[in-house]
């Protein structure tokens, strides 16, 4: 606790202070096993890769996305109306059904690619970032990966989605026709007669975008819980080097 403390209290001063400074201070918290500057920027690291990693084992496996109900990828928001009126469409049960499994499975896919990009991205974390995340709440270092990384990932990851949505998946029928037959179905009675006086729109939603949103979302969730795990969980610090760095906080 009084690790904890004065950590918190030196914070504001490491930021403005050069590696020797920081240094000094490292060293002058009350530890048995003092840590180094370089020690607690690699023990995040570490830490990240790890929770990365194992996000992207559980979300890439069959069904990480479709049976898990915090990060499964349901039908877009726009597409409620939809979903409101299935018995006007002939056979929309079962291509709603084919199209969010196909969909989960098109990000299954995708997610086998997510750890080279994440961990492209930690290795460039700074000391002042590691010491930050490590005193920060127990999601801290997956809301710096979040705010730092989203933007170049959403890039790089909607390209694997696309490919994916692409892809013959289901029944010989990707996820992109899937969505593309459901609301066509959908907008070509909107656009009807009786679909106008009942006051139907048209859905006009990005399939690719709003799936790689959502994937992205719920990597970011699991790379979340596996950071609370080793934050939490000694047994969850499966090295040496995690066990003295998130040690530290621990008393």
């Amino acid at each position: 606790m009084l690790r904890r403390q004065l950590f918190t209290l030196a914070l504001p001063f490491i930021l403005l202070t050069g590696c020797a400074e920081l240094n000094s201070l490292v060293q002058s918290v009350p530890s048995d096993v003092p840590l180094s500057e370089a020690e607690v920027a690699e023990g995040l690291k570490e830490a990240l890769i790890t929770g990365s990693k194992n996000a992207s084992v559980i979300l890439s496996a069959v069904d990480g996305y479709y049976r898990d109900e915090l990060v499964k990828i349901l039908l877009p928001v726009e597409a409620k109306v939809i979903i409101d009126n299935l018995s006007k469409i002939p056979g929309g049960d079962k291509l709603v059904e084919d199209l969010i499994l196909s969909i989960n499975r098109a990000a299954e896919d995708a997610a086998k690619e997510v750890a080279p990009i994440f961990i492209n991205t930690i290795k460039q974390m700074t000391i002042y970032d590691a010491f930050g995340i490590l005193q920060g709440a127990d999601n801290a270092a997956t809301q710096y990966l979040s705010k730092t990384t989203r933007t170049e990932l959403y890039n790089l990851y909607q390209p694997k989605i696309s490919q994916s949505t692409g892809r013959e998946i289901l029944g010989g029928v990707s996820a992109r026709e899937s969505w593309d037959a459901l609301t066509g179905k959908w907008n070509t009675f909107a656009n009807s007669m009786a679909g106008k006086l009942a006051g139907f729109t048209p859905v006009n939603t990005d399939l690719d975008e709003f799936l790689t949103n959502k994937a992205l979302d719920g990597m970011f969730l699991k790379v979340q819980e596996e950071e609370k795990k080793i934050r939490q969980n000694i047994s969850a610090r499966i090295t040496p080097l995690l066990k003295k760095v998130f040690g530290s906080l621990d008393s």
